[in-house]
Formats: C-alpha cells, sequence, structure tokens
C-alpha cells in the first residue's frame, strides 16, 4: 500500500525570506546537516505550511525536489555568513511548490495544537522543520481558502543538480554533496522504512504488540515531552475512544540503561495510551540485553556499509532490524 502524504511546518528565520517563499511558490534549505535532512526527510507529494513568528502561512503540495551545484549567488535568498565563526552558508536544496490553500493563522489555534506543544516545549524552533500528524492535515485542509492561479516561478538559467548522499566514513564527508551519517538521517531512514506498512507490522508482531493494526497507524518525527524528545512515535491516525500510541527510541551507536530509563519516562507520561517502547539501536549494553524491563530492544543493520557514498532511498533499501 503506497504511503500516505506527510506533513511538515517548515521554519524560516525572516520576513524577507518568507515573503520570496511565498512569492515564487519554492523552499529552500541551508547546505547544513539540518539542511540536508530536511531536503532528505520530506519527499515530493507531501504537504508544507510555512511558520515564521508563530503565524501559519499557506498550504502547499511538494511537486519538486532538486540539490543545485553551486548555489551560493541564484536567487532569492542571500547567502548567510556568521560573524563569529565565519561559516557561510546557502541554499542549494530547494523544494518547488504548488500552493493548495491560502490562510494566514496563529499556530495558537486547535487545529495546530500537536506542532504547537512541539514548539512550545522545546522553546523555539531550533529545527528546520516539524512533522504534524493527519489529523492536524484534515483540519488545516479546509482552513482559509482554496487557492486560486499559480504563483510565479523563479527562472534559474543553466544549473547543474546533484543527489545528496550520506557516508559511513567522515573522510569522505564533502558538503554538500557528502555528509556524515547521524542520529537524525538514522531516525528518518527508520521513518520511512517504518511508514511501509509490512515493515511496520513486522516490528508490531516482533515486539509482541497485538491488535495493533498498523493500516491505522502513522509514524511521526520527534515529538516534544516535557521529559524530552521522543525520536519517533507510532500512533494512530485517527484516534475514536482511544489514542493508542508506541514510542521508539533510537541509538546510533550503543544504547545503555540510561537510554532505556529515558524510554521508560516516556512511556510513562503518555499513560495508558501507549501500548510500550521501542529501543532501537546498533548494538546494547551487556547488563541492558539481559534487565530491559518492560522496554523491547531491536538491533539495526544496512549490512556491508563498505560502500563509499549512499544515497537517501539506499540506506532504506538496505535497512533491517532484528
Amino acid at each position: 500500500m503506497a504511503e500516505k502524504p506527510n506533513y511538515y511546518l517548515i521554519a524560516v528565520s525572516t520576513r524577507k525570506n518568507l515573503e520570496s517563499c511565498i512569492h515564487y511558490g519554492i523552499s529552500g534549505f541551508t547546505n547544513s546537516i539540518n539542511g540536508a535532512w530536511a531536503f532528505l526527510d520530506i519527499n515530493e507529494g507531501d504537504f508544507i505550511t510555512f511558520i515564521y513568528g508563530a503565524r501559519a502561512f499557506n498550504l502547499y503540495r511538494v511537486s519538486k525536489k532538486a540539490a543545485i551545484e553551486n548555489a551560493g549567488s541564484l536567487p532569492p535568498w542571500d547567502m548567510i555568513t556568521f560573524k563569529e565563526s565565519g561559516k557561510e552558508y546557502y541554499f542549494p536544496f530547494r523544494f518547488e511548490l504548488e500552493l493548495i490553500r491560502e490562510f494566514n493563522e496563529s499556530i495558537v489555534r486547535y487545529e495546530f495544537t500537536y506542532v504547537a506543544e512541539n514548539l512550545l516545549l522545546r522553546g523555539g524552533y531550533r529545527k528546520t522543520h516539524f512533522q504534524a500528524d493527519q489529523t492536524t492535515l484534515q483540519n488545516v485542509s479546509s482552513m482559509g481558502r482554496k487557492a486560486e492561479g499559480k504563483t510565479e516561478k523563479i527562472t534559474y538559467g543553466t544549473i547543474k543538480t546533484f543527489t545528496p548522499t550520506i557516508t559511513f566514513d567522515r573522510n569522505n564527508k564533502n558538503i554538500p554533496y557528502v555528509y556524515k551519517f547521524s542520529e537524525i538521517f538514522l531516525q528518518s531512514v527508520i521513518k520511512h522504512f517504518l511508514s511501509d506498512k509490512p515493515n511496520l507490522r513486522a516490528l508490531l508482531e516482533k515486539m509482541g504488540f497485538s491488535g495493533l493494526s498498523p493500516l491505522h497507524f502513522e509514524v511521526l518525527s520527534e515529538k516534544a515531552l516535557p521529559q524530552g524528545h521522543i525520536d519517533l512515535l507510532v500512533k494512530e491516525a485517527v484516534p475514536l475512544g482511544t489514542s493508542r500510541q508506541v514510542v521508539l527510541e533510537v541509538k546510533v551507536n550503543k544504547a545503555t540503561h540510561k537510554d532505556a530509563e529515558q524510554l521508560t519516562s516516556y512511556v510513562r507520561e503518555i499513560g495508558s495510551d501507549c501500548a510500550g517502547g521501542i529501543l532501537i539501536a546498533k548494538d546494547f549494553n551487556t547488563t541492558l540485553s539481559k534487565n530491559a524491563g518492560n522496554i523491547k530492544l531491536v538491533r539495526y543493520s544496512f549490512g556491508d556499509t563498505r560502500k563509499r557514498c549512499y544515497t537517501f532511498s539506499e540506506l532504506i533499501k538496505n535497512f533491517s532490524l532484528a
């Protein structure tokens, strides 16, 4: 079964950048690791809304993705230089957007509760994008008014595109073309892997979560709680009477008792709606493997990682849980 489109709110840093995004129907991400993560995490066909100054602007569908070489001088965004570090950031990662609905609304509205709670507990934006659930997308799909006409599109002239890749060897890093594998990439790989219903069904059955049909669940990126940030949340897409959830904590390397205790606190905070927690890591502390309590332990693998670089789709294809 094909994945349902995801819905994201994209944080915009300045009013000028927001105006450019809206005018041209375009979104851009910097050559930072967060920028690459956003570009890889969001797919063509997904929906997005811009957020700036605690307000939400418009609903768009991502119609095209492109990573552009030598994009430092390309409109509409200026290059950013940080005075203290001297680092320069520009916008090689870009989405062309189809305007679906027009609105300018406060994120305090109940329709944005899922994301607004995240932002409040985080104490601000700080990240490039925030995933909302299907309920939020359904609510926003009737907000404002249906868009009429098309937005003006930027003409770049001659450009050359590339496919960003990920490496397990830091010596191969070559930003913005090659990024070192890190936890945010791993979280995104797991999310997309489990968004394939057979993969989610296999995990739930293996972990003994009987009665949870993967057809009724969605897999969401980081969710903020008072105790910290859940890495991934598997929840009912359309809760009816109950809102059953499974919490996933992700570690790139070896997980410890501290990680299991943190996950246990998340399960306890959610309460009776939480079916349990799964700790996913490359390996586990020996004593943790024997005394994990109610937390389920799962090892991840990419198989042979000796290849120099991997596309994001290759990582998902090679990914497995055991």
